[in-house]
């Protein structure tokens, strides 16, 4: 008999797991058809979809369920009570982080007016901000937020980073959010990677807009509702501030909503952790899971429960 039965949502993830010892059972399940087996030890759900299909669960004996990202809100009250959840903490920083630097240096170097322009077949020349000297304040300095410090230090820019409290971390200070009004005067471009939920919605709202200098770059990789998006479209209006977001508040963003319109903003369709870097990580996750319940240790990542 096996010791530990496991679901993952696809025959990709399946194989990306390589070999597994005897002692594993593995069902490839994507939670639209009945479970597998009446008790499963790790849930894997299939990926952007978790809301739908976690209630799912209800009836089944479970050990803990792996997500395969790194955001959770909202997942508590989709879960069956007494569930185990952990998220996909170290899958999606890298990306993530690549993709706020990219909208950054898109936003700041002109690169969409580049694009149009070349869809034009027409030569337009300007003058554009550079990302050097820039002063860059980090909104969220946990995974996501350090793999962006990480990656904006060759830029020669002066980084401020802001966190739920403040300490000192492998040298860099750290604020705390109760800082934040009086950092963001300074800020010339503002990078948001806090976690979703009831205390950071709407965190950058019209006080925190208004406090930044004109023409500062909003950048948020972290989700939509960190952002009012009605001041966001008030303060862009007006040329005071400029956006470049891969998540919205709603998402995803209706046709007829103005950010798709307005000049000095830049769009991407929630894809932070969309990209090479996420299979294998992944995997390397599920895996490390599997050992870890095999071994009668703890689970990683365990964010609601346990």
């Amino acid at each position: 008999m096996p010791s530990l039965i496991v679901s993952v949502p696809t025959e990709q993830l399946a194989a990306d797991l390589g070999p597994l010892p005897d002692r594993v059972e593995l069902h490839v399940w994507d939670m639209e058809s009945p479970a597998p087996a009446d008790r499963i030890d790790i849930v894997v759900p299939p990926y952007m979809s978790m809301s739908d299909v976690l209630p799912r669960l209800e009836g089944v004996e479970v050990g803990f369920v792996q997500g395969q990202s790194i955001g959770y809100e909202g997942i508590e009250a989709q879960l069956p009570e007494g569930m185990v959840f952990a998220n996909a903490a170290t899958v999606h920083e890298t990306s993530t982080a690549e993709l706020a630097v990219a909208l950054t240096l898109a936003a700041q170097r002109h690169l969409p007016a580049y694009v149009r322009a070349q869809d034009e077949q027409r030569w337009a020349p300007d003058f554009a901000a550079s990302l050097a000297d820039r002063r860059v304040l980090l909104l969220g300095y946990g995974g996501v937020g350090k793999a962006i410090a990480a990656r904006l230090a060759p830029f020669e820019v002066e980084i401020t980073a802001v966190a739920s409290r403040a300490r000192d971390e492998d040298g860099m200070p750290v604020h705390s959010v109760d800082e934040l009004p009086a950092l963001l005067g300074s800020a010339e471009i503002l990078i948001v990677s806090l976690p979703g939920g009831a205390t950071t919605r709407h965190i950058i709202d019209d006080d925190a807009l208004s406090a930044l200098p004109d023409g500062a770059l909003v950048v948020n990789v972290g989700r939509g509702s960190l952002i009012d998006p009605d001041a966001l479209v008030a303060h862009v209006r007006r040329g005071r501030i400029r956006a470049a977001l891969d998540v919205t508040e709603p998402e995803p963003l209706p046709a007829d909503h103005p950010l798709w319109s307005l000049d000095g903003v830049l769009i991407a369709p929630h894809v932070g952790g969309a990209s090479t870097a996420m299979r294998p990580r992944v995997a390397r996750l599920v895996r490390a899971q599997i050992d870890r319940a095999l071994a009668g240790e703890r689970p990683l990542n365990v964010v609601i429960g346990g």
